[in-house]
């Protein structure tokens, strides 16, 4: 027969054993946290550098995106969505509305608005860039919204 000593172990032995497990987790929540930060500087780095697309499938891309709204009941869409590091003043400009906002803008957000510029705005639909959530107090997330209703 089995005895205490070995059915029922010592409450250091449970204590290391929970510290142990305590220490694996926190070693998986960091290489997690890491690589999840890695994704997000190269996302953020391929988001500052052009698209890549022509003027034709960006055209096209709006039109889909503009159209699906519409078949929805939508006067509005929000089409893009960008850390506030694509804009040189991390959007304090955009978050005052001041005058000149737009020339903050870099990579495909700038892209964005100078499809706008080029072939939306001339016919009528209107263009806004908010910050769209506020982490901690702060401004973070940028929402680039069209629409076309009255």
């Amino acid at each position: 027969m089995p005895s205490v000593d070995d059915l029922i172990p010592s409450a250091a032995q449970i204590r290391k054993e929970a510290a142990l497990k305590e220490a694996e987790k926190a070693d998986e929540y960091a290489r997690l946290a890491a690589a999840a930060e890695a994704e997000k500087r190269a996302l953020i780095e391929r988001l500052t550098k052009p698209s890549g697309k022509t003027e034709e499938e960006k055209i096209k891309l709006a039109s889909t995106i503009i159209q699906r709204a519409v078949r929805n009941g939508l006067t509005e869409v929000q089409v893009y969505r960008f850390p506030n590091t694509l804009c040189t003043d991390k959007g304090r400009a955009i978050n005052q509305m001041e005058a000149g906002w737009e020339k903050t803008l870099t990579g495909i957000p700038k892209e964005v608005f100078q499809l706008w510029t080029d072939h939306l705005k001339p016919r009528g639909y209107r263009i806004a860039y908010q910050i769209i959530d506020f982490p901690g107090g702060v401004p973070g997330d940028i929402g680039v919204t069209i629409s076309w209703g009255d």
